[in-house]
């Protein structure tokens, strides 16, 4: 894992922070993840919910950067008590690596084999990916909770997993709806929206 972290800060486009302000939106939105991560809407041992953001940041800035953001994240919740550098492996992995993953994953489809269309980037990698990526965060903490046994499979289904369309709606709308503002009033902050693909000549 931390081989994966280092191998994307070494190949990441640093350069596209230059200039325009871009380091600082990317730092904000680093920040803005710190506020809305201490939000959570559930918690109890082990299991949280709060708005994840990793697919927001993947499709803003690119895999690599949206790593290390999350690391920021991360790390800025161990040094302010609400997180432990134990589990931080475990929280780089299940809300790090995992969502960033699923979330390029979906966009490099979208772009290989979905039309080139401004509706289908919304729904396809902002709304379809954030949701797939949030049900996937959700499966593997739960199933390394469980291997590890932290909880039975009628507990995480009971108190957790019978929960997953809570989870997973709210992450889809909110990533969809950011998205949408975003190419309409600053396209230049989206690194993976390309205008001259999606918006020429339609």
């Amino acid at each position: 894992m931390m081989v994966v972290t280092a191998l994307a800060l070494r190949g990441a486009p640093w350069s596209s922070l230059r200039g325009a302000g871009r380091l600082h939106v990317f730092l904000g939105t680093c920040v803005a993840l710190m506020l809305l991560w201490s939000i959570r809407a559930w918690r109890v041992p082990g299991l949280e919910y709060h708005f994840l953001g990793a697919t927001l940041v993947t499709l803003m800035f690119g895999w690599r950067l949206a790593l290390l953001a999350l690391v920021l994240v991360l790390t800025a919740h161990v040094l302010n008590g609400t997180s432990d550098w134990q589990t931080f492996p475990m929280n780089l992995l299940t809300m790090g690596l995992v969502p960033i993953a699923v979330s390029h994953f979906i966009w490099r489809l979208a772009e290989t084999h979905l039309p080139a269309n401004f509706f289908v980037y919304i729904f396809a990698c902002a709304f379809f990916g954030a949701g797939l990526a949030m049900l996937t965060v959700i499966f593997t903490g739960s199933g390394l909770l469980w291997i590890g046994g932290a909880y039975a499979s009628e507990q995480l289904y009971r108190d957790y997993l019978q929960l997953i369309p809570l989870f997973m709606f709210p992450e889809a709308f909110i990533t969809g709806l950011l998205m949408t503002l975003l190419i309409v009033y600053r396209p230049e902050w989206v690194t993976s929206f390309d205008d001259r693909r999606y918006l020429a000549g339609k």
